[in-house]
């Protein structure tokens, strides 16, 4: 995806987070776990991978486990949450020209189809820093996160601060981008979650 801002082309890479241990699912890999007849991360790429230029998966451990998706896996440099993941698509997506990057996190199928174009649009005001909110709740593994920010979030990883997403967006002025659909940014952490998820797909087929 690329478009002109302020006459530069704006190109935003994204990056799906999958790097949490689903301790409430079992201990399973959740990228990987099934719904409607399909890994929970293909719901995922249907999603986002219209919205972006190029996408890659932040994840650790074997990353053979994810070939069949065909993309780059990234791992931690070091491993100290969703930022770490955030960070290692930074450090994957300069050099290859990017603007910016879009995370989401690899348990949320109903991520909205417009999610780039509104985050992009509410960080033009911020300096280009943006996180989905909706129902008054901010949902901070849902950000747009300029290239520019990499240095500074690899030295507040460094700075054995406790690495919350929201305290890093906001010392960067993040603006917020509303989403009217609550459920848009619901995460499967539970086998109910995955459940009432499964009965909300074969619902709308």
């Amino acid at each position: 995806m690329g478009g002109e801002g302020e006459g530069r082309i704006v190109r935003i890479f994204g990056v799906i987070l999958a790097g949490g241990q689903g301790r409430r699912m079992g201990g399973a890999d959740k990228a990987m776990l099934p719904l409607a007849g399909r890994p929970l991360m293909a719901h995922i790429l249907d999603r986002l991978e219209p919205q972006v230029e190029r996408l890659a998966l932040s994840a650790n451990g074997d990353p053979a486990r994810f070939a069949a998706l065909r993309l780059p896996v990234l791992p931690d440099a070091r491993s100290e949450g969703p930022l770490s993941g955030i960070l290692a698509a930074l450090d994957w997506a300069a050099p290859l020209g990017a603007t910016a990057v879009v995370s989401a996190p690899t348990d949320a199928p109903f991520l909205p189809p417009d999610l780039v174009p509104r985050l992009i649009l509410a960080g033009e005001s911020s300096g280009g820093c943006a996180l989905a909110r909706s129902g008054g709740n901010d949902h901070p593994t849902f950000g747009l996160w300029p290239v520019t920010l990499r240095e500074p979030l690899r030295a507040f990883l460094a700075s054995g601060e406790k690495p919350r997403v929201r305290a890093f967006a906001d010392a960067h002025h993040a603006a917020r981008a509303d989403f009217p659909d609550d459920g848009a940014f619901a995460n499967l952490n539970t086998p109910e979650d995955l459940a009432t998820a499964e009965a909300r797909l074969r619902g709308a087929a």
